[in-house]
């Protein structure tokens, strides 16, 4: 079954996706903060760093939003970084934050995870934060990340993931399920979004169910890295 946000209204998931993030985009970097204790910032800089030794100078950050991955990913040294995104409003308030900070070599660029439009080959990696789990069609996007990376290039994707063990389980479940989508309602005005959110989480094939898709779509040396309790973990391949 696919889970999608506004179960009372028409429209695939890859539209309902856009909409939502539309309508939580102004709001979105003060929740995804508020909502993880600032968690998420230390997660995409665990992240970025698995790239250090491949210092990449073209990188690609699909499902970028505003852009945060895209800027921690400059820690890199890139020459450039390109950040699609299928959500106007999430690229809005990320060409915003580019113009605030007075970054030159971060493009925003409308697109779908689905059907890049870049050319084979192209890109020394790709990242991609919190953004497959939104996929419509998992593989056929894995398999479009893989078509663009050069042969070495690497994929590094942050991703949440379902802890396993007692009590972090049972409170992660109760935190998802009953206190994240009231805080997430009130403040985004959306009130299925972060409703959304924990069901889209439980539906997403984590860790080894992950590894192995990743393994069926090209990639190699495929790792899983779990990261607090198993909240979150960083997955990567390679292109060979």
């Amino acid at each position: 079954m696919t889970v999608i946000p506004y179960k009372d209204k028409q429209g695939s998931k890859k539209e309902q996706v856009a909409t939502m993030f539309d309508n939580i985009s102004e709001n979105y970097d003060f929740l995804n903060h508020f909502l993880s204790a600032g968690i998420d910032i230390i997660w995409r800089k665990k992240a970025i760093k698995l790239l250090k030794q491949d210092q990449p100078k073209l990188i690609l950050d699909i499902a970028t939003g505003t852009g945060d991955f895209a800027i921690e990913a400059l820690s890199l040294n890139p020459d450039k970084i390109i950040g699609i995104d299928i959500s106007e409003g999430m690229l809005a308030v990320g060409r915003k934050k580019m113009i605030k900070k007075n970054i030159k070599n971060i493009e925003m660029v409308s697109g779908d995870s689905e059907g890049l439009q870049f050319e084979d080959n192209k890109f020394d990696a790709v990242i991609v934060a919190f953004g497959v789990r939104n996929f419509e069609h998992l593989e056929k996007g894995l398999e479009d990340m893989f078509r663009v990376l050069k042969p070495g290039g690497k994929a590094v994707i942050l991703e949440f993931s379902k802890p396993s063990k007692f009590p972090m389980k049972q409170l992660y479940n109760f935190y998802f399920k009953y206190i994240l989508p009231v805080i997430g309602k009130i403040i985004s005005k959306d009130n299925s979004a972060y409703t959304y959110l924990p069901e889209s989480v439980q539906q997403f094939p984590d860790g080894s169910s992950f590894i192995n898709i990743l393994n069926k779509t090209g990639f190699k040396q495929t790792q899983c890295k779990a990261l607090t309790f198993g909240i979150s973990s960083i997955y990567t391949g390679v292109k060979q």
